[in-house]
């Protein structure tokens, strides 16, 4: 492969994983129209961080332990399902327990869990990538996470601009969100 090729796959790659954690980074603006720079670039970066770990750890279980890492992908619908419920349910639950509460903006154990559901499924990437030395690996990880930073914090701009205009409703639109990601998720990966 060339070097153009190389990395028009790699920005291609990154474009595609992002698509996820760009709705949770806007679900996530949404839920705190007020959130500073610190915090946009810190949920952009953990998105960006479990972009690249995600592969390079599919790319090590296919040279290490690729038979027993088979058998559990047909379950990683399945916990990207339940984080993204747990999460969507409870911005659902905070909006309507007319309880005042930190304008949904998410925790470190939240965004952290955001994180791994939307980033699971780069694990296949891995897979892909298996004949690739390691540092083309960790190239390609790299230039995968770049991309998932600048498109998340697209995300959380977008969702802070229309967090401001949609009040206590934005909880309930990020709620919704997440939940409608991890049926996507889940769906697209026990159908297919």
């Amino acid at each position: 492969m060339s070097d153009a090729m190389f990395y028009i796959n790699s920005v291609s790659f990154g474009v595609g994983l992002a698509m996820d954690a760009f709705s949770v980074s806007m679900a996530n603006g949404l839920s705190s129209p007020n959130m500073k720079g610190r915090k946009m670039c810190g949920i952009a970066g953990v998105f960006a961080v479990f972009q690249i770990m995600m592969p390079l750890i599919g790319w090590y279980c296919v040279h290490t332990v690729a038979e027993i890492f088979a058998a559990a992908e047909e379950y990683i619908p399945y916990v990207a399902l339940v984080l993204l419920l747990i999460i969507g349910g409870k911005m659902l639950f905070e909006a309507f327990s007319g309880e005042e509460h930190d304008g949904g903006e998410v925790g470190a154990a939240g965004l952290l869990v955001q994180g791994v559901a939307t980033s699971i499924d780069a694990l296949s990437v891995g897979f892909t990538i298996s004949d690739y030395t390691a540092a083309e690996a960790l190239t390609e990880a790299l230039i995968i996470g770049a991309v998932t930073f600048l498109i998340c914090i697209a995300g959380v701009l977008i969702g802070r601009r229309f967090g401001t205009r949609l009040g206590k409703w934005a909880s309930v639109l990020g709620g919704v969100i997440l939940i409608a990601i991890g049926i996507e998720i889940f769906v697209s990966g026990t159908v297919l």
